[in-house]
């Protein structure tokens, strides 16, 4: 059984580092991003990381570019300085950058690859969004690649290409044509995991250094769990 282990500044999982940016690899229940819980933010801990290994004496710059779901994994990056948090903050809202998520879901997909278009409603009530096929109200268009890359006895690997960066949008689309993510009560699966994750990783992102202007590629590591584990093999 895998316990649920938070990211500390000792133990926090450092991909790149440079002066303008640190990307990290983020645990199931890692919250980016301080919320109404009041529970520590992912970005504090790297504060405190940043501060004691520089032996800073005031207070750490540290810019929220992107979020990934509380019990979603894989690949954050942060803003060490102004200059490149707004040139980030513009980069990703133009889509000059790529990512690619692994899935492990319940039932093999209608094909072994697709491109899926939905339209996702969000229920800020119970923080959920809903996969319409075709546009209603107050709905955003949704899109993603899948490819089905691994079959193990009753899951299956999913590979995911985000075209648009949507609230809980590769949980919601992959639940819509009934392969919801292992672990994840919220869109269907029937049990939840033993860390409270759920297995959705943000396995590579591509993207321009804001300062140096050059391309970027990182690869996280899955967890260290028996289906990953499988997965990866």
């Amino acid at each position: 059984m895998l316990k649920k282990v938070l990211s500390t500044k000792d133990n926090i999982q450092v991909l790149h580092e440079d002066n303008h940016i640190i990307v990290i690899n983020k645990r199931a229940g890692d919250i980016v991003q301080g919320d109404k819980t009041g529970d520590k933010p992912l970005s504090d801990v790297v504060k405190e990381y940043l501060k004691e290994k520089y032996n800073k004496p005031g207070e750490v710059f540290l810019g929220v570019i992107h979020r990934l779901d509380r019990p979603t994994t894989g690949i954050v990056v942060f803003a060490k300085t102004s200059k490149a948090l707004t040139r980030l903050n513009e980069s990703f809202k133009n889509r000059e950058t790529k990512k690619i998520y692994w899935a492990v879901v319940k039932n093999s997909p209608p094909k072994p690859n697709d491109t899926l278009v939905h339209f996702l409603k969000r229920n800020s009530k119970n923080n959920t969004s809903k996969a319409h096929i075709k546009e209603v109200p107050d709905s955003k268009k949704a899109s993603l690649e899948y490819r089905l890359f691994k079959k193990l006895d009753n899951y299956f690997g999913l590979e995911i290409l985000l075209h648009t960066g949507r609230h809980h949008q590769i949980r919601a689309q992959l639940s819509a044509i009934g392969c919801p993510i292992k672990g994840d009560l919220k869109y269907g699966f029937d049990r939840s995991n033993s860390d409270g994750g759920i297995h959705l990783h943000a396995r590579k992102l591509e993207i321009i250094h804001p300062v140096t202007k050059e391309d970027l590629f990182f690869v996280a590591p899955t967890p260290n769990e028996v289906i990953w584990n499988a997965i990866i093999q």
